[in-house]
């Protein structure tokens, strides 16, 4: 099932079904992300637009333990332990040049963020629960004073509850 960003923000009440409507009809015609155009054009804010777009990928990205997934080290040496507990990311392994990479729904935009912006490769995502990848990361990532603890899930979604709240299951 496809989840379209314009959907998400008609239900988020950041659009209409009209403004979505019109940004389609400028990318059809001039072309661009759907996301800049709603910014330009009705000035929507970009971390609005970031956080929907964290919440479509959710929706479509695959849910792991991240205790259960197969790490590579060279994987596990794009980031320092510093970044990896920062920004909550788990590099798993390389799937031909793309770098998978596991976090939490509720890490997700910030991750997004780190990976494409910091580390600069090609890279895709899959999600687990707080809990097991805070365990991950202890095992992977030590750090005094940090374990499993420090990945809060706070009043966040499950992978599986926002997955069913954007229309996947």
């Amino acid at each position: 099932m496809t989840v379209r960003i314009g959907e998400l923000m008609v239900k988020r009440g950041l659009l209409t079904e009209e403004q979505v409507g019109a940004i389609l009809r400028e990318q059809r015609e001039r072309g661009g992300a759907f996301g800049d155009i709603a910014e330009r054009v009705y000035g929507l804010d970009p971390n609005d637009v970031e956080m929907v777009w964290a919440e479509q990928y959710a929706a479509i990205t695959r849910a792991v333990n991240a205790e259960d997934e197969k790490v590579d080290p060279e994987a596990i040496a794009t980031v320092n332990r510093r970044q990896a507990w920062q920004f909550r990311v788990l590099p798993l392994r390389f799937d031909g040049d793309e770098l998978v990479v596991c976090t939490t729904p509720e890490h997700l935009t910030r991750a997004l963020r780190f990976v494409y912006r910091g580390l600069q490769r090609p890279s895709y995502f899959v999600l687990a629960d707080a809990e097991s990848l805070g365990r991950a990361l202890t095992r992977h990532y030590p750090m005094a004073g940090l374990d499993g603890r420090h990945v809060p899930g706070g009043n966040a979604e499950t992978v599986e509850a926002m997955a069913f709240r954007v229309g996947r299951r």
